[in-house]
Order: C-alpha cells, then structure tokens, then sequence
C-alpha cells in the first residue's frame, strides 16, 4: 500500500511540474519581446546603462526608460550565441501592494494555468511562483511572479521574469567553449584552499 501510494504522489508531481503547453507560452512584456533585437528597443532603453551580470559576462542588461505602469525594469541580451538577442525581461511593478499582487495572480493563473512550482521562502516573506513552458522546438521559458516588502535581499515590491532558459544554457556555454575556462568567480568557489585563504574569508 505505501508503495502504490508513492508511485500516486511522483505521478503527480511529475504533473504539476511538467512544463505547460508551448501554444500558452508568452513571449512579450510591457513591449519588449524575447528573443527580439535588443536594437529595435533603444529608444526605451537606457543604452548608456549596459552591464555585463555577474558571474554571466556573455549576458549584458539594460535599463528601461519610464514606462506605464511599471517602476523599473531590466532587459538582458546575448553576446555570444545569438548576439543581441533579448533572453529574460525583469519588471517592477509600479504597485507595491499584496493586494495588487493577488490581483496579478489570479489574471496569471485564469491565463497560463497554475502555477508549476513554489519559489518564495517557507514563511512567506517572499512569494513567488513559477510557471514553466515548452514549445514544440524543446525551447523552454521561465515566468515568475514574486511579491516582497519585508525581505531586504530582494526586490521590494512586486516583480515578474520571464526568461528563455535553453538560450541563457546555450550562451554560457558558447562563452565557455569560446574562452576555454569556465569563470573566474566560478573557479575560485571550487579550487582548494589553505589556512591562510580560508582566514580572508571568516570576520575577525
């Protein structure tokens, strides 16, 4: 009996977390598509804004200029694979509110279906939930829907990504094959250390 009750419960795990179906997956926020040309955005970019992220130097973000309904946001693109091209939009909602969050979440919901996947804390500090999607080509999308106004490591407020995960896969490991090493931060975290090393790292 326990057994048949675990084989029920992977089953349906394996359910909730399956990606949904490609013909609900979105492409565009707010104007900006993925997988677009960051070009054909830069009159509401701030072009004079563009960093490499951390630990990801072949992906490079952006600022956006004021736009309805939002605070702030962030468009991230390639420059390896497919140079240029947009992979993840992160936005920051204009409304700060768990109100105006529960009222996102419900148009989310009635849209692309529930959810797959829970990515707040276990106190519910953050909430955010993960929805995920795959199209007939095997290209894959994350989307996530976060709310926070207490936890200071994270965004305040209420936020959403969306990324093209395969093309972020595919970009880092264009850059690894093209500089031959895997980065430098990346390295450091793996390589053995002394004492001494070890001292630079606790508070004294």
């Amino acid at each position: 009996m326990n057994r048949l009750f675990l084989l029920i419960l992977a089953v349906a795990l394996t359910a909730t977390t399956a990606p949904l179906h490609a013909a609900d997956m979105p492409r565009a926020l707010a104007g900006f598509t993925l997988g677009a040309d960051v070009e054909q955005y830069k009159d509401r970019l701030r072009m004079r804004s563009d960093l490499p992220v951390r630990h990801m130097e072949c992906i490079h973000e952006l600022e956006i200029k004021e736009t309805p309904g939002y605070k702030s946001g962030l468009v991230a693109y390639g420059t390896c694979a497919e140079p240029g091209k947009i992979l993840r939009i992160k936005l920051k909602y204009a409304n700060p509110t768990r109100r105006f969050y529960e009222k996102l979440l419900d148009r989310f919901t009635s849209k692309f279906g529930k959810p797959v996947e829970w990515r707040g804390d276990p106190f519910h500090i953050v909430i955010a939930w993960k929805w995920s999607f795959e199209d007939e080509n095997g290209e894959r999308l994350s989307m996530i829907l976060q709310h926070n106004l207490k936890d200071e490591d994270e965004k305040m407020g209420n936020s959403v990504k969306m990324t093209l995960t395969t093309r972020i896969h595919e970009e880092i490991a264009c850059f690894e094959k093209k500089h031959g090493h895997k980065e430098a931060a990346a390295d450091l975290r793996k390589k053995k250390m002394d004492e001494a090393e070890w001292d630079e790292l606790i508070p004294q």
